[in-house]
């Protein structure tokens, strides 16, 4: 697979996909998940608002996916570790999600524990049932970045995530898809205000992101724009407003927000 990368930016015509060249970017018509053409038209990158790279049709997470990350947040809850025989493969809500460069609002009623997490984001480019891990592969068009900004009180406290992890803003992802890159040669650094606070081997999972998403197709079709965050490692920080916080995934780029209060 040839190494692109894929962007959506806004225009005057509404968010258009584009395809990333050195520093503008090639507009087309179309998308890459079904059929495109160049319309010959350029935007230079540092004048382009990217927006999301793709809203998924459905929105998959996994939690749990590395050793050390599993160790200390057992730890800094009080109970022993739970390692899982098989994904643990959960929902977020597209409503949640913001675009690299835009604001994470941290709301009035949030406590202290309002934490990162900087995942290797899977994106899908064909649809895929029942499919092994070999074929999995084929499945995946590409890969993001992104941020799955969890509120640590309410994630104990609630019966459901939809406070802690899908809040408004509460999934940055980008800056953009890039394909045609291994990530068993990516490395994931997190930066909090311009220090690097985490440094970990980005395919160090317990599932790769072949197995998760065999484990997915089991039971649930996946389509063409669905994306997968196959979870962090370490025990993140965390933050506050007026806080700046970069997560770089080599061979993708740069995932930058800032954190506001509401």
């Amino acid at each position: 697979m040839a190494n692109e990368t894929w962007c959506r930016l806004e225009t005057p015509v509404g968010p258009s996909f584009g395809l990333v060249e050195g520093e503008r970017i090639a507009l087309v018509e179309g998308s890459p998940f079904a059929s495109f053409k160049r319309t010959g038209q350029f935007t230079p990158l540092s004048e382009a608002r990217l927006l999301v790279p793709v809203i998924p049709p459905t929105f998959y997470a996994i939690g749990s996916n590395y050793h050390d990350h599993v160790i200390k947040m057992a730890e800094a809850m009080g109970r022993k570790p739970v390692f899982y025989e098989q994904p643990r493969v959960g929902y977020r809500a597209n409503s949640a999600l913001i675009a690299h460069g835009e604001d994470i609002i941290k709301p009035r009623d949030a406590g202290e524990e309002f934490q990162y997490e900087a995942e290797l984001v899977a994106v899908v480019g064909k649809k895929a049932r029942r499919v092994s891990p070999q074929e999995a592969l084929d499945c995946i068009f590409g890969w993001t970045i992104g941020n799955d900004v969890s509120e640590r009180h309410w994630q104990v406290k609630d019966q459901t995530n939809i406070r802690a992890k899908n809040t408004d803003t509460f999934k940055p992802m980008g800056p953009w898809i890039v394909r045609g890159v291994d990530p068993d040669q990516m490395q994931t650094e997190v930066r909090l205000n311009g220090v690097t606070v985490h440094s970990f081997k980005t395919a160090a999972m317990l599932f790769d992101a072949a197995a998760v998403i065999a484990e997915i197709s089991k039971y649930n079709t996946l389509m063409p724009g669905d994306v997968i965050w196959l979870g962090t490692d370490d025990k993140p920080l965390n933050m506050k407003p007026g806080d700046d916080l970069e997560i770089e995934i080599s061979g993708i780029g740069v995932l930058r927000n800032r954190v506001v209060g509401e």
